[in-house]
């Protein structure tokens, strides 16, 4: 942490350019620690810092962590094409911060989505090499038979992949319930290991990433919130 002048820490955590940064300190939208400051030079410690602007607080975050509860019909693109994206669903100054999914979800996937601004994190949470667990739930069109979850666990060959690729974990939890657990992060891999298994996947939702449950944030669809240090050394397990 360190000191910086109001208008530059207000247009690092996104509420715009530095000009309109400086008309909202200078109208007094902006308070620091509970008390308001007219002036836009003023040297703040970010140790710490709370700022209320349009009487919201926000503390302050050299970068941001996010947990999406992703809903269907909503695009991981920060140019989406047919569908809105999902930085919609979250307040506008993200979006000044650059702040991007960490990997891809497709439009019609629910369940646990990152986020963040922070470069190094988001390619390292993307990297294969990383082999992370990432927990789904499977609808499937057919039936859920044994043969299949032998299949998925014993690894299917997809046509543009090297070697066949296996679940670390393939459960079967209703006639048409799968849960899925996979490591390697290929495009679409669930989807595409149970059509090379001859079945379909009708519905899709990431329950957990690491040690980190969805369920454990206690979001709902659409809903939002910051990943703290805790939540974060969970990714690793």
């Amino acid at each position: 942490m360190s000191k910086l002048s109001l208008d530059r820490i207000l247009q690092s955590q996104g509420f715009g350019t530095r000009k309109y940064c400086r008309t909202l300190i200078e109208d007094g939208e902006v308070a620091v620690n509970g008390a308001i400051v007219d002036n836009y030079k003023a040297t703040v410690d970010t140790a710490g810092l709370v700022l209320t602007v349009f009487e919201e607080e926000w503390r302050y975050r050299e970068r941001v962590y996010i947990a999406l509860y992703k809903p269907a019909n909503f695009e991981c693109s920060r140019k989406p094409s047919h569908h809105p994206g999902v930085l919609t669903l979250l307040p506008e100054q993200f979006t000044w911060r650059e702040v991007q999914p960490v990997g891809r979800l497709d439009h019609d996937t629910t369940g646990l989505l990152l986020m963040s601004d922070d470069g190094p994190f988001i390619h390292a949470q993307s990297s294969p090499k990383r082999h992370v667990p990432k927990v789904y739930q499977a609808t499937t069109a057919e039936p859920v038979s044994d043969e299949l979850v032998a299949r998925l666990l014993g690894g299917v060959q997809l046509h543009d992949e090297p070697a066949p690729l296996a679940a670390l974990v393939c459960e079967k939890q209703g006639e048409h319930q799968l849960e899925i657990v996979l490591e390697q992060g290929k495009y679409h891999q669930v989807k595409r290991m149970l059509a090379a298994a001859d079945n379909h996947c009708s519905a899709l939702h990431r329950s957990a990433i690491g040690g980190l449950q969805l369920e454990a944030l206690g979001l709902q669809e659409g809903e939002w919130c910051f990943l703290e240090e805790e939540h974060l050394a969970l990714l690793a397990q």
